[in-house]
């Protein structure tokens, strides 16, 4: 098993998960028990656990050192504007995209799992209004943040902290720098180790999903899926194209052919960090932009710029509420427009880090169940061909912002 790539292992294991779960389903009518469920279904338990284990820390230490690494000064003038109103707004339009078709489709609508009667509607966070929710986002107290799980607040101080570092003098935000740099490389190679333990707690989702409620979640994912996949299709199809042919002037077609490469090696690799040299090289080689925009735009872009991974936690989060028959409120989404905002900031551009995201959306609106685990567990299974995907837009993306940017500096692109 060790020698196949995760996504396989974790198809093998849903496979495996879906055929034991029939076994106790049949057996014991739906109500399963016994000793052996209880090892199996475990590793999920202990999966989803060690997922939410390491999100406080990784979200910590990814938004301060990506917004730290802005810079000062020049840095954070005009092209650092640039940048960060650029990776916003196609963040929002991504969010946005993602409610509006989730809402459309319904793709959870229907669905009986026999979860909605044991879901506790109280626990969820009902803000009265957007002031409550910007309210909400500053904490009283960034420790105790930290230890509720109050990720609004944690993000927000994480923010403040990288810009706090970028105004003192060099001598003293070195020390803080260096530190929070290798601790996020720490907290990357510990959900990578996670990560690998995916198809264990996939084994044990999909038998409780299965052993408990059938193959009704199946039908519904498939919708969920298509829901993903179309919103990714219009952001990287119409919403991206068509705004670099409205700040450039130059036809899509050709930064589509200039960027093949690195879409290929997003694709293949599910990672926006190992895709990061071959981004730069088509960015500079083929679209004719300068070392010092792709220098500064792309790594930050790979660390904050996760146009498809905000689609993918506002969509998801969408779908989680549908298949637990609870009808989230326009506050409810408007908490996840700015919660999926904010965490895909600090999404890590390595495999599956979406995964990770989405359980501080959850959190956010109070989904914290564990029926909400079984179903995220359940959408993990499918989730490596819409990482891909993911990916892929958040690269494009990526490339598009350079580009306008570039374009926006005076330079020629395309040797146009």
């Amino acid at each position: 098993m060790q020698k196949l790539k995760l996504h396989w292992q974790i198809l093998i294991a849903m496979v495996l998960g879906i055929g034991v779960g029939v076994i106790f389903q049949n057996i014991f009518n739906g109500n399963p028990e016994g000793t052996i469920y209880t090892l199996i279904t475990s590793l999920g338990v202990i999966f989803v656990r060690l997922l939410k284990m390491v999100i406080v820390p990784l979200i910590f230490t990814s938004i301060v050192t990506g917004v730290s690494g802005i810079g000062g000064g020049k840095s954070l003038g005009r092209i650092g504007t640039k940048t960060i109103l650029y990776y916003l707004t196609t963040s929002l339009f991504a969010i946005i995209i993602g409610l509006t078709l989730t809402n459309m489709i319904q793709p959870g609508t229907g669905v009986n799992l026999g979860l909605q009667e044991s879901f506790d509607h109280s626990k969820l966070q009902t803000p009265g209004s957007p002031a409550d929710i910007l309210i909400r986002m500053i904490p009283l107290n960034p420790f105790n943040a930290a230890a509720s799980g109050d990720m609004l607040g944690i993000i927000f101080f994480a923010i403040f902290l990288g810009v706090g570092l970028t105004r003192i003098d060099s001598k003293h935000s070195e020390v803080l720098r260096n530190f929070f740099n290798s601790a996020f490389e720490v907290m990357m190679n510990i959900t990578q180790l996670v990560i690998k333990l995916a198809p264990l707690g996939v084994l044990g989702l999909i038998t409780k999903a299965v052993a408990t409620s059938g193959f009704g979640l199946f039908a519904a994912v498939g919708k969920y899926m298509l829901t993903i996949a179309g919103g990714l299709s219009i952001h990287f199809l119409i919403v991206l194209p068509l705004l670099f042919y409205l700040f450039t002037g130059i036809s899509p077609r050709k930064h589509y052919s200039a960027m093949a490469s690195a879409l290929a090696t997003a694709f293949s690799t599910s990672s926006s960090n190992a895709t990061l040299p071959v981004t730069m090289r088509c960015v500079e080689k083929n679209a004719g932009v300068s070392n010092k925009v792709t220098s500064f735009v792309l790594p930050m872009g790979a660390t904050i710029n996760m146009d498809g991974t905000a689609l993918y936690e506002c969509a998801g989060v969408l779908f989680i509420s549908q298949v637990l028959g609870f009808d989230l409120t326009f506050s409810n989404q408007l908490t996840i427009v700015i919660t999926a905002l904010l965490a895909s900031i600090g999404a890590a551009g390595i495999p599956s880090a979406g995964l990770v995201m989405i359980f501080i959306v959850t959190q956010a609106v109070g989904f914290q169940d564990a029926d909400v685990a079984v179903i995220i567990g359940t959408m993990l299974a499918v989730d490596r061909p819409l990482d891909m995907m993911r990916t892929m837009v958040n690269i494009f993306s990526d490339s598009v912002g350079a580009s306008i940017i570039a374009h926006s500096e005076g330079e020629s692109l395309y040797k146009v």
